[in-house]
This record gives C-alpha cells, structure tokens and sequence, in this order.
C-alpha cells in the first residue's frame, strides 16, 4: 500500500519471476513449500494449504512442509488440524525434533499437559543442539510445578550453550523462585555483561540484589 505506481510494477515483475522460478522447480518439494511459504505470506491459506500438500505428496518425509502446514494451521487458530498435520509428519519422521516440538507447543494450546512435556522432551533430547528447544522443556516443567527439574535442564543446557540469553534468562528466574538469589544474581550479572546496553537485564540484576540479605557488620571486641 505504501509503494508508488512505479514500485508496485516493478514488485509485481520480481514477485512474478519469483514464482515462475519456483514453479520450474515444482517437482521438488522445496519448489513446492517455498510457494506455500509465499501464498501464505500473501494472505492466501487455500493456495498455501494446496502447495504444502503438494510437497508432502513429492516428498512425504519433507519436514518443512509438515511444520509450515501446521504453522498456518494454528495462525488461522485450527490447533486441532495442525496436531493432525504434525502426528502425520512424526509417523514419517518419528526423530524430526522440529515436529516433536511443534507439537508439544499445540498440544499445550490444548491444555494437554502430560501430552505438551512429552513431546517438549523429546525435541530437547533429539536436538541438544538447540538452546530454545531446552528453554521451551523447561518452562513447561516449570508450569508442571517441577521447578527443581527444570533448572536441571537448563543447567545442562547452560554448559552446552553458555551464551544463550533464553537459557540465562529463565535459570535467573527459576533460581529466584527456587529461593537461590544468589545463584539468580550471577546469571543476571552474565547477562548484563552480555548485553550492557539492555536495560531490563540491569533492571533484572537490580531487583534480585535488592532482595538479597546484607552481610552482617563485624562485630568489635
């Protein structure tokens, strides 16, 4: 809306070569689900749901497409199509730790606890790799009421990626919550020296001080 008459023609030029590029290489599945990804962006969810399932019957382990299908899904708040879409992807791709998270977040949306963490769990233990896939586990343990299990997590993936902002984040303030203030002050501090210029990580330093008991005075004799 904000292009002038020159721009829009010269956007609808590219985004037409974009499309004939993609479509010459409509008998791949990243041909396929690259379209998806544009109709969707495009406010066309027909189109995008037609090239997704169009991708899954070129390819029917391509996990993209599950995972995008089901993202449209529970952008339109049909949770209970995208769960359909992400256990249809898992009986293909039983070890896809995207999947497997994917759903344990949709399963959440449901209320379906036992269910969400299970799968949270799964994701976290197939892909250690991702510090956002531990973080998402262990805020779910945590809403469980098993704070002690969740820093647990978070601690091992804290050594795994020490520099992830998340992961920090949340072992500050579940040690709070564990009663650890001084364990929480030192992430909070870390985070600090990561990002100096971030003011909600010195207000967050600040606040878990201020609650931390002053050292007794020595006492003269």
């Amino acid at each position: 809306a904000l292009f002038s008459d020159n721009e829009r023609t010269s956007f609808a030029k590219a985004l037409a070569k974009y499309v004939a590029a993609q479509t010459y290489n409509a008998d791949r599945p990243e041909g396929r689900t690259s379209l998806g990804n544009l109709y969707a962006q495009r406010g066309d969810p027909g189109g995008a749901i037609a090239e997704y399932r169009q991708a899954l019957a070129l390819d029917p382990t391509f996990v993209p497409a599950y995972a995008n299908l089901a993202d449209l899904y529970r952008s339109r708040g049909a949770d209970g199509e995208a769960v359909a879409v992400l256990r249809e992807g898992l009986a293909r791709n039983p070890r896809a730790a995207t999947l497997h998270h994917a759903l344990g977040l949709a399963l959440f949306r449901q209320q379906q606890k036992t269910g969400s963490l299970a799968e949270l769990r799964a994701a976290a233990e197939l892909a250690p790799e991702s510090g956002r896939f531990a973080y998402v586990y262990a805020m779910g343990l945590d809403d469980a009421g098993r704070t002690g299990d969740a820093l647990k997590v978070l601690d091992v993936a804290h050594a795994r990626h020490p520099y992830d902002r998340d992961v920090l984040s949340a072992l500050a303030f579940l040690s709070v919550k564990a009663g650890d203030r001084a364990t929480a002050l030192r992430y909070a501090i870390r985070l600090r020296e990561l990002d100096p210029e971030n003011a909600e990580y010195a207000r967050m330093a600040q606040q878990i001080e201020g609650g931390l008991p002053r050292r007794a005075s020595p006492v003269c004799t």
